[in-house]
């Protein structure tokens, strides 16, 4: 029995519909991400794959597009939902599904970096598990803020990472996640 998770949040073809989709570093995400797929069904952790649906546009059910991206191999996540909202605990079973499964450490990968991945990080951190984020396996898009200027993906990686790093999870690669939690210091 594993005490570990990977959840893969919105990775899903509604993301290439939009015109800031990055296609520029879009293949090592995806290659990555299939690692931390690979690694994690290797380890036999549990595997939660989430997506995002909304009332309207792309990310609705009636879009067609709320679908894993397709260069994607899961076949049978442990737990597949489509959540509403930017954290993959509110209103979902998530919760109950990690306790029942006696999960002690979520290790977070999918779209957006900055946005639903780091959401889900804060959340799961307040409600109590050891959380690993796994930068190199997330993606996200150009943005722009109210003053004009425009973050790059490396930029907001680079703020998603500082902002989580021993505050709310442990940043770190495919292969430190993969080699499990550190182990505590001897006092």
């Amino acid at each position: 029995m594993t005490d570990t998770a990977l959840l893969v949040i919105d990775a899903q073809e509604s993301f290439r519909q939009r015109a800031n989709w990055h296609e520029v570093d879009s293949p090592t995400y995806l290659k990555n991400q299939q690692a931390l797929i690979d690694g994690a069904l290797a380890k036999g952790w549990k595997i939660v794959r989430v997506l995002h649906g909304e009332p309207e546009g792309i990310f609705s059910l009636a879009s067609g597009f709320v679908k894993p991206l397709s260069e994607l191999t899961l076949d049978k996540p442990d737990l597949e939902f489509i959540k509403l909202r930017h954290s993959a605990f509110v209103g979902s079973p998530l919760e109950v599904f990690l306790i029942e499964s006696g999960i002690r450490r979520l290790v977070i990968s999918g779209i957006r970096t900055e946005q639903c991945c780091e959401t889900t990080t804060r959340h799961g951190s307040d409600l109590g598990w050891q959380v690993d984020y796994v930068t190199e396996a997330t993606h996200t898009m150009p943005l722009t803020d109210a003053t004009g200027k425009t973050w790059t993906v490396e930029e907001l990686k680079a703020r998603t990472a500082a902002v989580l790093d021993g505050r709310f999870a442990r940043v770190c690669t495919i292969a430190e996640a993969l080699a499990g939690a550190p182990k505590a210091e001897a006092a």
